[in-house]
């Protein structure tokens, strides 16, 4: 079975009615990105930081699935598919994918603030002040901020320098390292990038870009896909 690597992005979720990062004017869902999403802003105002992943958690639960999402599980039937994403959300996992590596964290995980190795899973959409880890430390959600190490990439990297076809959807590849995962993938290797607005990836061999958005740009290449193996 051949081998799939799959690197998608806050696209395939939009698609699903989840905000992307961030909108023209720099700020996220209303708020400057280095109050919510950084360590400093952290530890600056913790309520309002569980607050904003409060209400992106219960966004995500109020979503489904789409197009996208679930040819990327049904792909599973013919590849040995690993999908590795930037987006926090379980969109891929409620689709039926089960090897998803989230590059950047996850919305319905927590983690102690004293030690980053106590995980645990959120149950419900809230993470208030008060819920403490088994050693008596806030939690605080369990997402990759700026300024922080990005623990999973050396994982995803490995992935990718075994994969036999590489697939990008729904990313502007202009957050790195993720962005660079592209540059594991072996030369002979094919290679798909799906995204209305094709991102300028340089001069990489053995690649097909499609311009669209996810859930019908999947569906070309599952067809194309599964000719490849007829």
């Amino acid at each position: 079975m051949k081998r799939l690597v799959v690197l998608s992005g806050a696209g395939i979720s939009a698609e699903s009615g989840i905000p992307t990062f961030r909108d023209s004017n720099g700020l996220w869902e209303g708020f400057r990105v280095e109050d919510v999403a950084s360590p400093e802003g952290w530890y600056k105002d913790p309520v309002v930081v569980l607050d904003f992943y409060n209400q992106r958690r219960k966004k995500a639960l109020e979503v489904m699935p789409n197009r996208g999402h679930e040819i990327l599980a049904e792909l599973e039937n013919y590849f040995d598919v690993t999908v590795v994403t930037q987006n926090v959300d379980n969109l891929h996992e409620r689709a039926g994918s089960t090897k998803v590596i989230h590059l950047h964290g996850s919305l319905f995980e927590s983690r102690s603030t004293k030690d980053e190795r106590l995980v645990y899973p959120i149950e419900g959409w809230e993470l208030n002040i008060g819920d403490l880890c088994e050693k008596g430390s806030q939690l605080r959600p369990n997402i990759v901020w700026f300024g922080e190490m990005v623990p999973l990439m050396e994982v995803a990297a490995d992935y990718a320098k075994k994969t036999d076809i590489f697939l990008v959807v729904g990313t502007s590849m202009a957050v790195y390292p993720a962005a660079g995962l592209i540059n594991y993938v072996p030369y002979e290797s094919m290679k798909y990038v799906v995204d209305p607005k094709l991102p300028d990836i340089g001069n990489i061999p053995y690649i097909k870009m499609i311009a669209d958005k996810a859930s019908t740009g999947m569906e070309t290449v599952k067809r194309e896909l599964l000719e490849l193996i007829a």
